[in-house]
């Protein structure tokens, strides 16, 4: 039994590779003549950020440098990725403080909870992108590396007294 194959005419312009290799060449063409230009020279200059953008933490310090940090546990707790770990201590004073505080920037989705539960606005995320690290090890913060790069803030953010007011005015 033959095999019956069905021959379809098709018009050349449809088929011509001739026509198709012109036409991407008269575009590269166009984009060399009048670039529109994509591309960032990174190192020097830098794209704009959107104001939501959450980088690299960073742990805020009090004006005599103790670490705003009061080791509640909230961030641990409410952080999806499970990246945060925090062991609390206690000085003679009475006052709570981290022993170890450490974030695994590997394992971390940056959703900004942290950030949003801390009651003493002591852990920020920054506007920065450029997280590198050679190793697993560079990638895990500790208290020292989030202290050395969030510095003192000195003009108070005040978000829960700021949310307090705005509750009051809604009732």
């Amino acid at each position: 039994m033959p095999i019956n194959v069905k021959v379809l005419d098709r018009p050349i312009e449809d088929v011509s590779y001739l026509k198709a290799t012109l036409k991407g060449m008269a575009l590269t063409a166009r984009h060399l003549v009048r670039p529109h230009k994509v591309t960032v020279q990174y190192p020097e200059e830098k794209t704009q950020l959107s104001p939501r953008w959450r980088g690299t933490h960073r742990m805020l310090t009090t004006e005599t440098g103790k670490a705003k940090c009061v080791a509640c546990g909230l961030c641990p707790t409410v952080c999806p990725a499970n990246c945060i770990k925090l062991v609390p201590g206690e000085d003679e004073e009475g006052n709570r403080y981290p022993l170890i505080f450490e974030i695994d920037e590997f394992r971390c989705i940056f959703c900004g909870y942290c950030q949003e539960v801390c009651p003493e606005e002591a852990i920020f995320l920054m506007q920065d992108y450029s997280l590198t690290g050679t190793s697993r090890e560079e990638m895990i913060f500790n208290k020292e590396k989030l202290l050395a790069l969030g510095g003192v803030h000195n003009d108070r953010i005040l978000k829960w007294k700021q949310k307090a007011k705005e509750a009051q005015e809604q009732e």
